[in-house]
């Protein structure tokens, strides 16, 4: 769509560059499901780039333990090894002496002076003590490759034992993510460095509990308090407007005044959604986005036709799950947007369809003033309108529209894209999982 009104956007607004808002995390952290490129381990990076996976703090702590077995290991081999040789080396054989017309037989050889026999008992000493060398060394080789596996497995039992409370943390987290913000850790156990991480964490969530229960309160006291005034006015001034004795000029002036009432309702209801919808959803239900496209374009009908702007569908199944109410809000505002931000004889397009892999996607597409790239980012920010939009007009909505959608998205863990189209106007691509 075009010049939109109001910047508000959904919660996987696109990526970098200008035709992307950037986007907010699509799942809690650690979800199988995730898509978090910042999370990824690639291959090739940092110290352990030689590891076809990512290293976890438990890996690194078992090559950690097993290296320092390893080191440890390999440093007593040595010395046992230099010991040992060094023992060899002070130990004597037996000095034997050959008597006149004596003769020795060693290893086949006839042996008949004693400077041959010296010699050849010092050759057997030193053969013997070699061999004697390497199958200390082979055989203390092959124990602590032995044990080494036995270390490096017994290190990664040790520090799953030891990360073991870190995991409830962080599955504490996970669900605190998902907007469960009554879950606490509650972590027993020794007063470590642990402990504490888990008490601090507890508390903060006591507070930010306590924050948003104050939050949804002020929203509901919000919605009572500002509707009831409005809606007394509106009602006096329609009684007004109903007397036929009424002047002409008291007339236009209950309709400018009955006109502006309306555009307070509806800048109040637009903000007490936005409000609602900025916490992700706890309870999801399957719904089709075909079927609320559908109710959408019904509303939106009547307006388009008005503003002479052609709705298109194109709605395949589009099955996703979250709350069919809010769901059926994007689609009504992406129209409503559309249709407002467009040039007579043009156009506003809906179409949705399932996402491989689970999901459902929908697409707005719509004719319209063409909008600058580096104008993207900012069109789902509240109360924004493109350069040269009329503010002073209000049949475009209040300017959170946009916002409204974004915050939805956002909610459901979505994502939310939007480009500019060549001839004029917008793309906005909606994915719910």
């Amino acid at each position: 769509m075009t010049t939109p009104p109001l910047p508000g956007g959904a919660p996987g607004t696109p990526a970098p560059g200008p035709h992307q808002v950037p986007p907010r995390p699509a799942h809690p952290p650690g979800r199988p499901d995730r898509d978090r490129a910042d999370d990824t381990y690639h291959p090739g990076d940092g110290l352990f780039a030689w590891l076809s996976l990512r290293p976890t703090i438990r890996i690194r702590l078992t090559l950690l333990y097993g290296g320092m077995f390893l080191m440890a290991g390999v440093v007593l081999l040595l010395l046992m090894y230099y010991f040992v040789r060094s023992a060899f080396d002070q130990a004597q054989l037996p000095h034997l002496t050959l008597g006149p017309r004596v003769s020795v037989t060693l290893n086949g050889q006839e042996i008949t002076d004693q400077a041959t026999l010296d010699r050849v008992m010092s050759g057997i000493q030193e053969a013997n003590s070699s061999q004697a060398l390497s199958t200390l060394l082979r055989r203390a080789l092959t124990a602590l490759v032995f044990l080494a596996v036995i270390a490096f497995a017994v290190g990664y039992a040790m520090a799953g034992r030891v990360l073991h409370p870190l995991g409830r943390i962080t599955r504490t987290a996970r669900e605190v993510a998902g907007s469960d913000l009554h879950r606490r850790i509650d972590l027993d156990g020794p007063d470590d460095e642990l402990k504490e991480l888990a008490d601090t964490f507890d508390e903060m969530l006591e507070r930010l509990d306590r924050a948003f229960d104050s939050q949804r309160r002020f929203v509901a006291n919000a919605s009572h308090e500002l509707r009831t005034p409005l809606a007394i006015n509106r009602t006096l001034l329609e009684v007004q407007l109903a007397d036929p004795e009424a002047s002409p000029d008291l007339q236009q002036l209950g309709k400018t005044l009955l006109a502006t009432n309306e555009r307070s309702e509806q800048l109040v209801e637009g903000l007490l959604l936005l409000a609602r919808s900025e916490n992700e959803l706890t309870e999801r239900r399957p719904v089709d986005l075909a079927e609320v496209a559908q109710r959408a374009m019904e509303q939106t009908r009547a307006e388009a036709a008005n503003r002479e702007v052609e709705l298109r569908a194109q709605l395949a199944p589009a099955p996703a799950h979250g709350n069919g109410v809010l769901l059926e809000r994007i689609a009504l505002n992406l129209l409503q947007n559309g249709a407002r931000y467009n040039s007579p004889g043009g156009w506003v397009e809906i179409a949705t369809s399932a996402v491989r892999g689970g999901g459902g996607e929908l697409v707005v597409s719509n004719t319209g003033p063409v909008v600058p790239g580096y104008e993207l980012e900012h069109i789902f920010e509240p109360f924004r309108r493109l350069k040269g939009t009329d503010r002073t007009r209000s049949d475009k909505g209040v300017g959170l529209g946009l916002s409204i959608v974004r915050s939805v998205v956002r909610a459901h863990g979505g994502t939310i894209e939007v480009t500019a189209r060549p001839g004029g106007g917008l793309r906005i691509q909606v994915r719910i999982p």
